[in-house]
């Protein structure tokens, strides 16, 4: 029996090429929001981003239906932005507390540095959020996070469950603290907020083992957290 090969539809080829070309559009144009958003400020219009962009408004409307799905576009790459930089600072060092420190003070500066787009994609009073890209994030920090507090505890023999709550808890904590301190107008330095949160957070981790419930009181406590 011959096989027959099916026709191949010439439209399937135009439109995957056109799909390439309308994404890769998407993410120029988001760029331009960002630097758009940069210059003019969070409560920046589609028109003067728009403008920024050196497009008219319908064509900015062709990439993206409204502001709330530029918002969603803006948010994603400003939290892949996070997500770059504070990989190779923590990357950068070895010792548990700095690699604790690192990522707060990588967060830190980076939300002060861009203010108005963190502003933004957090504080967005006419959104329609049909999805939260805070959260999500949030989520893929946290998830990173969690890994790396489930691998120390099953190193030690411990009980891992309690990982992903403890990181979902540093992240958030982080997060609403930065967040105050920049509605507050920073009241302290960078530096000093960043060794307060560690302090903090850094007393947490070294007593999981306290938490854990595991024999040995404070004295087998106190040696776990020193090995961390």
């Amino acid at each position: 029996m011959n096989s027959v090969t099916p026709p191949v539809n010439p439209g399937d080829g135009r439109r995957g090429r056109w799909d390439g070309h309308r994404e890769q559009r998407r993410a120029e144009l988001t760029l331009a929001a960002i630097e758009a958003i940069r210059l003019h400020g969070p409560d920046v219009g589609m028109g003067a981003i728009a403008a920024h962009a050196g497009v008219s408004k319908p064509v900015l409307y062709r990439y993206f239906a409204d502001k709330s799905e530029l918002w969603l576009a803006v948010g994603q790459q400003a939290g892949q932005m996070v997500i770059e930089a504070m990989v190779p600072a923590v990357a950068a060092v070895r010792e548990e507390r700095a690699i604790v420190a690192a990522a707060i003070d990588v967060y830190l500066a980076h939300i002060e540095s861009d203010l108005n787009l963190y502003r933004f994609v957090v504080h967005q009073p006419d959104i329609a959020r049909h999805r939260d890209v805070v959260a999500d994030v949030m989520d893929t920090v946290a998830s990173g996070l969690a890994r790396i507090l489930g691998d120390r505890l099953r190193a030690r023999g411990l009980d891992s469950g309690a990982a992903l709550p403890w990181a979902y808890g540093v992240v958030g904590y982080v997060q609403a603290v930065g967040d105050w301190w920049l509605r507050q107008q920073q009241p302290i330095s960078r530096e000093a907020l960043s060794e307060y949160l560690t302090t903090f957070l850094w007393g947490g981790i070294a007593g999981m083992r306290r938490a854990a419930d595991i024999p040995g009181g404070l004295a087998a406590t106190e040696g776990w957290a020193r090995d961390l």
